[in-house]
């Protein structure tokens, strides 16, 4: 299978938000340089793709990557643009610049039960108790299910095949993620009730998902908080250059 790293510069106006994480040297190195020297370690990967400002990417990085696209405002927009550069593949790992922890390890095992799944789409999530054990002073965002708190990964698996079905789905949850009401029209209002109570278990979501996407999708809960823990803001620098 291949790889596709989004690696867009950020637009955002939030004060202490990080702009084109890409670049940013942690250690002296890209934070993008670490992911790509882990997934270039992964047995499983063929080749990689990143997408982003091409220009800049090709001057710093461009002998360790294979297709270097240039990105737009969307980032659905530019995952599938990268997945038609293979139209016959039927597994693709897309992952962020952002996660310069990430470990061969992390990814071998999320891919592996990503296969073993069956699925055409997979997530991963990480329980808090893994993060708060490994990594104390981490501050993530947490969603509180049936079986405890967890906080998303950021790297999804696919079947490229599915890609022109789920896009509007992720184009609008994208669009309307801070948008209660429209969010309640999309899942339910008593999905939402679920999860604002905490009592909403992670095979009710893979399973609202499959049927909104008529698609099967599996949730891997991995046990690398690596995986999750990903560069936002100049503390979350302080954070990773304590461990890399």
């Amino acid at each position: 299978m291949n790889a596709i790293i989004l690696a867009g510069e950020s637009k955002t106006e939030k004060e202490g938000m990080l702009k084109n994480k890409a670049l940013i040297k942690i250690k002296g190195k890209y934070m993008l340089e670490y992911v790509l020297d882990t997934v270039i370690r992964v047995q499983a990967i063929k080749k990689i793709v990143v997408v982003g400002n091409k220009e800049k990417l090709k001057k710093a990085l461009g002998h360790k990557i294979d297709y270097i696209l240039d990105g737009t405002d969307s980032i659905v927009d530019n995952a599938i643009k990268a997945l038609e550069l293979f139209p016959n593949e039927k597994e693709a790992l897309l992952l962020t610049c952002d996660i310069p922890m990430i470990t061969v390890e992390a990814l071998e095992h999320f891919l592996l039960e990503s296969q073993e799944s069956g699925a055409d789409l997979a997530y991963c999530v990480v329980n808090k108790k893994l993060n708060d054990e490994k990594y104390p002073e981490v501050k993530r965002t947490y969603v509180k299910l049936k079986e405890g708190q967890f906080t998303g990964g950021n790297v999804f698996y696919l079947n490229p095949e599915i890609k022109y079905k789920v896009k509007d789905f992720f184009e609008v949850m994208l669009e309307n993620r801070k948008n209660p009401a429209k969010m309640a029209q999309i899942l339910g209002i008593g999905f939402l009730l679920k999860l604002a109570m905490g009592v909403l278990t992670i095979d009710a979501i893979k399973r609202k998902v499959e049927k909104l996407l008529n698609i099967k999708a599996t949730v891997v809960i991995s046990p690398y908080p690596e995986i999750g823990n990903d560069v936002d803001k100049q503390s979350d620098i302080e954070f990773v250059e304590k461990y890399i």
